[in-house]
């Protein structure tokens, strides 16, 4: 057991942790970062990040999130690649588990994100980043005149795909029943766009080329009314299938939307629990960009500075 008790915790280490981990460095708090199962988060496993201001040319994702992490410790942060088990926010000081390690804080921001649904392919971790995608707004550039197709059949998978044929020539939509679950308008407006082509009764059942090759090439296609496969040349997919915000841990304890996401107050980052501040995806279930998740974990670090302030 540590004794120590920090001024602050932050638990996650996407775009949002690390900058509130700047910001409550620059702020003398000393904070403590774990940083996950996932460290950096979701930028970790996109290639180029083109949409973030100040970068003309593009920057890799994971060498974005290791510059947020050394401007954080250039100012004074301890970063762990360490995955918190267990937090008690029943009192203060609140208690922070890394399996049998506690940690104590007077006040703790939640970082941890959000993971995107997958259908759990071989190949499928390699190919992320090469071909394979599940953030067209991120991705979809890359894919100028090419084919793409999109997993899923609610209204992000609408979205999504009549998203992507600003740049792709063609983008297919495999659902795996025969109707939609997306809403009427999102549903109307993706049928009524020329370059979108639905695949019925269809579920991609594996996926095919290497990262030091080109990344994706192909996918194999079940046909799940005639139990028949094909294999289709295809350059990128995306999936569509939606996010799980990572807040197991902080059941019972913060307040969750019916999705799991963190419910937030409105105009600040303040959970249920005064002391403990969410930012980023983990309740951020709209925009879930780079840029959005540094500026809200700027806004969870200066309300838990002052915060801090106050009860001092």
């Amino acid at each position: 057991m540590n004794d120590e008790v920090r001024n602050v915790i932050i638990i996650g280490s996407g775009a949002a942790g690390l900058t509130a981990a700047i910001y409550n460095a620059r702020a003398d708090l000393e904070p403590l970062v774990f940083e996950g199962e996932q460290p950096g988060g979701q930028l970790t496993i996109t290639t180029d990040v083109e949409n973030y201001p100040g970068f003309p040319d593009g920057i890799m994702g994971p060498d974005m999130m290791d510059a947020f992490r050394k401007q954080a410790q250039k100012f004074g942060a301890e970063t762990h690649f360490k995955h918190v088990t267990k937090v008690d926010f029943s009192e203060r000081p609140f208690k922070v588990w890394v399996g049998d390690e506690l940690y104590k804080s007077h006040a703790v921001i939640v970082a941890t994100g959000a993971t995107a649904k997958t259908l759990k392919l071989e190949n499928e971790d390699e190919l992320m980043g090469y071909g394979v995608s599940a953030c067209a707004t991120c991705d979809g550039f890359f894919f100028k005149d090419q084919e793409v197709i999109v997993v899923g059949g609610g209204d992000s998978a609408m979205e999504e795909g009549t998203y992507l044929t600003k740049f792709a020539k063609k983008v297919y939509i495999a659902h795996r029943r025969d109707e939609l679950r997306a809403s009427k308008i999102m549903a109307d407006r993706a049928k009524k766009n020329e370059k979108i082509e639905f695949l019925w009764n269809t579920e991609v059942v594996g996926l095919h080329g290497h990262r030091d090759n080109g990344g994706l090439k192909s996918v194999t296609l079940l046909d799940n009314e005639k139990d028949e496969t094909s294999e289709m040349e295809i350059d990128g997919l995306f999936y569509a299938i939606g996010h799980k915000p990572n807040t197991e841990i902080f059941e019972g304890m913060l307040d969750m939307d019916e999705k799991g996401y963190l419910i937030t107050k409105p105009d600040n980052s303040y959970t249920n629990i005064e002391g403990v501040f969410a930012c980023g995806d983990v309740q951020d279930s709209v925009y879930r960009q780079a840029v959005t998740a540094a500026g809200s974990g700027c806004k969870a670090a200066i309300d838990a500075e002052r915060w801090l302030a106050e009860q001092e």
